[in-house]
């Protein structure tokens, strides 16, 4: 099991960097942030934006992974966005985590773009993947699709496409199999709307179900990885270190290889407690590195 944390870009960079040192001090895996204009968690709150946040990550750690969780079609254009993940790729060594995912409210108003229905949200991000894809894998892309165009889009230095891992978040079946098809990962947070905890997981064995009869058809899924949100459920994670052990224990049950907690917070969302962050890391990350 690989653990990630989660740090919202609700905090100045001058009071977020030191989280974003301590994650890599404290042995996660991985860290993340949010990608959006406006989060409707925190609708009222400061915002900052995810690739420049994950930019002065890259500068301050050394060997943490750290994702975009997750970025969406719902104010990015695929060629444009290639720009950016070819550049934090470079500025980061590699370390980027490519979450996508097909996007909610109310960033889906704030362009405005026409509404969408949720069928063609999963189609555009369907699309945004595969052109996405191309313009970090090859030069002189075009593209004449149904949600975005391409004209010579230019990749001078070659692929960087096999040092981003496209780590595809989805909760339906569609999404899911969207995700073993085409995919490096899969990102799921689960039903959040779920009113126990049995019933999230349950919720959540099924789309594994789904998953493992979808990777069946591809040849080789050996690194393939499956990213559960802990906290995106009914429970906290770091509510205790028994709640943190049960979690991700029933996580591991279903083949979850990593999994993602939050920062503690003072105030909703995600309220925490720093000490039980700090009782992970030295126990369960300490022992998760031997």
């Amino acid at each position: 099991m690989r653990f990630g944390i989660c740090i919202l870009p609700d905090l100045d960079w001058q009071r977020s960097r030191p989280l974003w040192e301590r994650a890599e001090q404290m042995g996660f895996d991985h860290a993340w942030t949010y990608d959006h204009l406006v989060w409707g968690g925190l609708p009222d709150s400061r915002w900052f934006s995810c690739m420049p946040t994950l930019t002065a990550a890259a500068t301050v750690t050394r060997t943490i992974g750290l994702g975009t969780f997750v970025a969406s079609p719902n104010f990015r254009h695929p060629v444009a966005f290639s720009r950016e993940v070819q550049t934090l790729v470079d500025i980061s060594d590699g370390r980027l985590l490519l979450g996508l995912g097909a996007g909610g409210t109310p960033d889906d108003r704030l362009l405005g773009q026409p509404e969408l229905t949720e069928r063609q949200k999963v189609d555009r991000l369907q699309e945004f993947t595969g052109l996405l894809d191309r313009t970090l894998r090859d030069d002189h892309v075009d593209a004449h699709g149904e949600y975005y165009t391409a004209r010579d889009m230019r990749l001078v230095g070659g692929s960087v496409r096999e040092r981003v891992p496209l780590l595809l978040s989805g909760n339906g079946p569609r999404s899911v199999r969207f995700a073993a098809r085409v995919g490096d990962g899969w990102i799921t947070t689960g039903n959040t709307t779920a009113a126990t905890v049995d019933d999230w997981f349950t919720g959540i064995a099924r789309n594994c179900e789904i998953l493992d009869a979808a990777l069946a058809d591809r040849s080789d899924v050996s690194d393939f990885r499956r990213y559960l949100s802990i906290d995106s459920g009914p429970a906290q994670s770091l509510e205790s270190l028994g709640m943190f052990d049960d979690l991700t224990g029933r996580a591991a049950e279903l083949g979850f290889t990593d999994v993602i907690v939050h920062w503690p917070r003072q105030t909703p969302p995600h309220v925490a407690s720093e000490t039980v962050l700090d009782e992970v890391a030295a126990t369960r990350l300490t022992l998760n590195r031997r």
